[in-house]
């Protein structure tokens, strides 16, 4: 068991929650996070149900909580870029981002920031355990997903998909800023696999994950067709440059290490 340590992360390391029309789902999310962490920072992705609107006002009265808004919805990854941009100019170094759906678990927060003190070079992956409430579809085109992750990095990344990690901030920023791409759903797994050929070491802890049916407040945007394609084109855009990158990356992956 690795030694616990939170105090490392006492004004580097925050909470981002990217959220789009999540509803009354997302006050839940919030608060189990702003109970393991602070600050807890959302960034409103152009959201048109109120919640964000909603959120800023319960913010007063929470220490930690701070709520951005974007007035354009523009992805996941937009959203996360935006948050990224604040959190670097106020100085801080990681952010643990997490989905506002309510499927993460906040009660894993705080282990992620410890290992992230001893690590703090490291791309923390979440690595999710499916209880029955899992969609099989959704399952299986996850598999799918983390072949071509585990083929394009060589075997660093076994989970391209789960939303739940952290990120140093400087080596996401810079990556995301050199391209147009990586801000909607093709933005979970493209991160993981850029910053692998970055040179990040890459570290994997499972967490429990679990699905919210529509009648339990769940909410999803996911679109098996359409986001389905973009993952797909995303992968043949990854896998020419992994076979640009190859002889580089083999001898990243495989040299021997120096003792």
């Amino acid at each position: 068991m690795e030694e616990r340590r939170t105090d490392c992360a006492a004004g580097t390391h925050l909470v981002l929650i990217p959220s789009y029309n999540t509803g009354t789902m997302l006050f839940g999310t919030v608060a189990e996070a702003c109970r393991y962490w602070q600050p807890v920072w959302v960034v409103i992705d152009g959201s048109t149900d109120g919640s964000g609107e909603a959120l800023a006002g319960h913010s007063r009265q929470q220490r930690g909580l701070r709520v951005i808004f974007r007035h354009r919805n523009g992805g996941k990854g937009a959203a996360v870029l935006h948050g990224l941009r604040a959190a670097s100019a106020e100085g801080f170094t990681h952010v643990l981002v997490m989905d506002a759906d309510g499927q993460h678990p906040a009660s894993s927060i705080r282990d992620f920031m410890a290992l992230s003190c001893l690590h703090p070079e490291a791309l923390i992956l979440g690595v999710p355990v499916f209880d029955r409430s899992a969609p099989r579809l959704r399952v299986v085109g996850r598999r799918v997903s983390n072949a071509c992750a585990r083929l394009e990095t060589l075997g660093a990344v076994s989970e391209s998909l789960f939303g739940f990690r952290i990120y140093p901030i400087a080596s996401l920023q810079s990556i995301m800023e050199s391209t147009r791409w990586m801000r909607r759903f093709d933005f979970d797994a493209e991160a993981a696999v850029r910053l692998s050929w970055h040179g990040l070491p890459v570290i994997s802890r499972p967490v429990p994950v679990r699905y919210l049916r529509t009648g339990e407040g769940g909410v999803s945007h996911f679109r098996y067709g359409r986001d389905n394609f973009v993952l797909a084109a995303m992968h043949a855009r990854l896998m020419a440059g992994f076979i640009r990158r190859l002889p580089r990356l083999a001898e990243q992956r495989f040299k021997p290490s120096r003792r």
